[in-house]
Formats: structure tokens, C-alpha cells, sequence
């Protein structure tokens, strides 16, 4: 892999795109430190032009958010016939679209807060939508990342503003009820669970700020459960990212409720790798220090859509609650 180019992408079109850059950065700078022939790719809307100029063999993404994480990036490294790291096109646009991964989390059995969908057509309507859900509830958009646009809400007028906001990254929004409990992340590495961090934010909501801001949240490596819910935390979160079909490294969100049971809020099929970022936390605890835990991640890079009469193994980088409706609104 040392006599391979490796383009880190970075940047991208979303609102993650500063958390981008700095997760491309760190992989960028660690990468070149340890001997790769690694160049940094500024993502915008010239990439496919950037890719045939700089002759990558190999992608490393590091793009958050929207156009980076859900699918079109990969789609064209696919047509591009570049090798690239994570999940592949379906899996990340899944897992990148909340609605659709929670719908996946049921089918498969995997505990996922109540919710329902708003549509653009509904922002007008939304204290009428709501109805008898109750707070507190989480408001968010539904092909973000990072909390970009999230908010905890506790009455209707915050409601409407929180919609409001939401809406303006995605003509779809997602209400969920909050769970009381502990904020939990697993991080998984080519099918396995490293581990499990406890997140405690300095503030009652793990935001944009405390996600990125150091000495905004306090981290406790392992999370403070008891072995048997410590296993079930790690095989619940491991099965989460198999039923989106994920590949490479992913955190698993989840919640640890204070009434004894396990919650699935999202999957990350591109984490961060920024400072204060949890799964590079996770991989150090497990004994596998950055620079190695990125030759891991670089180790799995591959293309995922195989011509027809291709050798799939060449594709691989060879290196050393029930339904209910309220103002046209399904509720789950």
C-alpha cells in the first residue's frame, strides 16, 4: 500500500463540512507521518475532475454529512473504478437517511425510539401533527449528521421553532421521544465491536457544540455499565450495523435507558477523527493506537459494485410501537 496514492477526501458540500476537514486532516497529516503517499482531495462539486487529475488508487473519505456520506461519493468512485474506505453505496445512503435505518432496525428486532415523519407540506402544521406524542421530544433532520439541526424539545412553541430549523436542512424531518438515559457509542471496526464509550455532555443535550468543543463532555472509557448490559450494548450495536449492511468502521449510537433496555439511534458509516472524536477514544482503549487504527480502516478499502465476469477478490486493496396516523402523519 506504500507505493499506492491514496487521496484523503475531504471538505464536501454539507454543513459538516468544517468537521470534514478537520477529520481529513488528522487522517491526511497521520497517514503521510507513517510513509503513504497520501494527498489531500478538496471535496466540491469539481471532484470527478479532481479524481482523473490526481490518479488516486486508493480513497480514504473523510466526508461528513450530505453528497459525502450517503452514497454519491462512493456511487462515482464505483464508476471511477477507484477502491475507497467504509460502507458502500446502499449502505451509506441508508444509514445516512434516519427514517429509512430505523424502518431496518425493526424489521430486524432492534429496539428504536417512537417517531414520526413531517413532511415540508406539514411545517405549517406541525403542533397538529404532534398531537398526543408527548415530550420531551428530539426534532431532527432526516439526512444530517454531527446534531447539525437537531433540538430537545419540551413544549409546542418549541416545537414549531425546533421544526422550523430543522427544515432548513432537509424537507423532511424526523420527531422521535426522548429516552432518558445514558448516551452510548460503539465503535465497530471491519464487523467487530472495539468497544463502548459513555458520553456525558455539559449541557442536557450532546449537540453540535459538545460534540466538537473539548471540555464540553466528559467521556468514560469503557461506559459505566455492568458486563452483561456491556455485552448486549456491543451485540445489539454490532447488529445494527449489519442490518444496514455497513462495512469498515461505523459508531453505533445508542441510548442505555434508565428502565433497563437498549435503544438504536443511528449509524455512522463515516465517524469522526477529529480530537475530541469518540471512535479513534474507542479504538485507543482497545489497544489500537490512530495511526494503526486508520491502516486498519485503509486495509478494507474496495470497490463494492464488481463488473459482472470480474474476481470480486480484486476488488479488495491488497497492501501489506404500533402504526398510528394524525394529520397524515405515521406514528411508530
Amino acid at each position: 500500500m506504500r507505493t499506492k496514492r491514496i487521496g484523503v477526501l475531504c471538505g464536501g458540500l454539507s454543513a459538516e463540512r468544517e468537521v470534514s476537514l478537520r477529520t481529513g486532516e488528522a487522517i491526511a497529516s497521520t497517514l503521510i507521518d507513517r510513509g503513504y503517499d497520501a494527498v489531500r482531495i478538496y471535496v466540491d462539486r469539481d471532484l470527478d475532475l479532481a479524481l482523473r487529475q490526481d490518479r488516486i488508487d486508493v480513497a480514504f473519505v473523510a466526508l461528513h454529512g450530505r453528497y459525502g456520506e450517503d452514497g454519491c461519493v462512493q456511487g462515482l468512485l464505483e464508476l471511477h473504478g477507484i477502491p475507497y474506505t467504509g460502507s458502500g453505496v446502499l449502505a451509506s445512503a441508508l444509514a445516512m437517511d434516519k427514517l429509512k435505518a430505523k424502518q431496518l432496525f425493526r424489521l430486524h428486532n432492534l429496539p428504536t425510539p417512537s417517531y414520526y415523519v413531517l413532511g415540508v407540506e406539514l411545517a405549517e402544521r406541525a403542533a397538529e401533527a404532534h398531537g398526543s406524542f408527548g415530550f420531551p421530544a428530539v426534532v431532527k433532520p432526516c439526512r444530517e449528521g454531527s446534531s447539525v439541526g437537531v433540538a430537545l424539545v419540551h413544549d409546542l412553541p418549541g416545537l414549531e421553532v425546533a421544526c422550523d430549523e430543522a427544515f432548513r436542512f432537509d424537507d423532511e424531518i424526523l420527531v422521535e421521544r426522548f429516552v432518558q438515559g445514558r448516551e452510548i457509542s460503539v465503535a465497530i471496526l471491519n464487523d467487530r465491536a472495539l468497544g463502548a464509550i459513555e458520553i456525558v455532555p455539559g449541557q442536557p443535550f450532546y449537540d453540535y457544540g459538545a460534540k466538537y468543543t473539548a471540555g464540553k463532555s466528559e467521556y468514560h472509557m469503557p461506559a459505566r455499565l455492568s458486563p452483561e448490559r456491556y455485552r448486549g450494548v456491543m451485540t445489539q450495536a454490532l447488529a445494527a450495523h449489519r442490518a444496514l449492511g455497513c462495512t469498515g468502521a461505523t459508531r453505533v449510537d445508542m441510548i442505555v435507558s434508565d428502565r433497563g433496555n437498549e435503544v438504536v439511534l443511528e449509524v455512522n458509516t463515516i465517524p469522526g477523527m477529529t480530537a475530541t472524536s469518540l471512535l479513534p477514544k474507542i479504538a485507543a482503549h482497545a489497544g489500537l493506537p490512530f495511526g494503526e487504527l486508520l491502516e486498519e480502516i485503509l486495509g478494507a478499502a474496495r470497490l463494492h459494485a464488481v463488473p459482472q465476469g470480474r474476481d470480486r477478490r480484486m476488488a479488495q486493496v491488497e497492501f501489506d410501537g404500533p402504526d398510528r396516523r394524525v394529520a397524515g402523519v405515521a406514528r411508530h
